[in-house]
């Protein structure tokens, strides 16, 4: 038996005549009604009672008719759900997340793309970079958001953000006062750098511009993450440069102020890494999401 089979009962169920439901299947009346034979032998059971009028249905082709339709409906589930597969519109994708970009851009990321494929399951994994590189190499997550990110012959990058520079300052600091602070100023002042792990990292980034402007700044701290960092701004450990996904953590005491007379590359950039090789129709569509956030 074969989906044909079912398709020509269920027209000739419904027509009750050789010749209506011939009509309706595009073909002519010999090879349906040997197809209805060969149905019956099969299943070694009459489904029809021949009458002058037409085909009805016996008892046991009345069963069979109801489950036949059922098995045309999960056949037509089934290819409609293949498609949508195919086409990154069904599925699951496992996303790595960290750092600041989930305080702000990245959940407006996720939260677009879970619109736009709502019968996608995103499952969401808290990693480091390194351990998400690790995670992307062995096929247990297919996609991870972080920011410098050194380049890699079998991952691949795709930008999502560039986000400006904020100086998180205590309210009690002479800092808090100014509308702008020059980058020169955290040369007078304890600061405080994020995160710690792989490089390189913010911290590198914000050491090159302190480099670039001609001093070493006093570290005070190195701690793990934008929240522990403006934490102990909040309890007047120092100041800290955050991106600006950061700028939107609330604690008490703490201000955000831009900062001037900063190099050209005083902005931090948020990407999405990938396997380079990856051609999943679901992470296509996601960075595709990607590709049109914010346009």
């Amino acid at each position: 038996m074969d989906l044909r089979h079912l398709r020509y009962f269920i027209a000739v169920a419904e027509e009750q005549n050789i010749g209506r439901a011939a009509a309706r299947l595009h073909i002519s009346q010999p090879p349906l009604t040997r197809q209805i034979q060969q149905l019956e032998d099969e299943l070694g059971v009459r489904l029809f009672t021949r009458t002058p009028r037409g085909m009805e249905l016996t008892g046991a082709g009345e069963l069979f008719l109801e489950e036949a339709r059922n098995i045309r409906a999960l056949v037509d589930q089934a290819t409609e759900r293949t498609q949508r597969a195919g086409q990154g519109k069904l599925g699951r994708l496992d996303v790595a997340i960290f750092g600041s970009g989930i305080l702000d851009t990245i959940p407006k990321v996720l939260l677009a793309f879970r619109n736009a494929y709502p019968e996608v399951k995103l499952v969401l994994h808290s990693m480091s970079k390194g351990e998400q590189i690790e995670a992307l190499r062995q096929r247990r997550i297919d996609a991870g958001f972080n920011r410098m990110l050194a380049p890699l012959p079998d991952l691949a990058t795709q930008l999502v953000a560039t986000e400006s520079l904020f100086l998180a300052v205590h309210e009690s600091s002479p800092l808090a006062r100014e509308a702008v602070v020059p980058l020169k100023a955290l040369a007078e002042h304890p600061l405080i750098v994020f995160p710690t792990g792989a490089r390189p990292n913010f911290v590198d980034k914000v050491m090159g511009l302190c480099q670039q402007m001609g001093f070493v700044p006093e570290v005070a701290q190195e701690v793990g993450d934008s929240v522990t960092g403006v934490a102990l701004v909040a309890g007047g450990f120092g100041v800290c440069l955050v991106p600006q996904s950061a700028s939107v953590l609330t604690f008490p005491g703490v201000v955000y102020l831009p900062i001037s007379g900063a190099p050209e590359n005083a902005s931090v950039d948020l990407s999405c890494i990938y396997r380079a090789d990856d051609q999943s129709p679901i992470l296509d569509a996601f960075l595709q999401t990607i590709r049109t956030f914010g346009k």
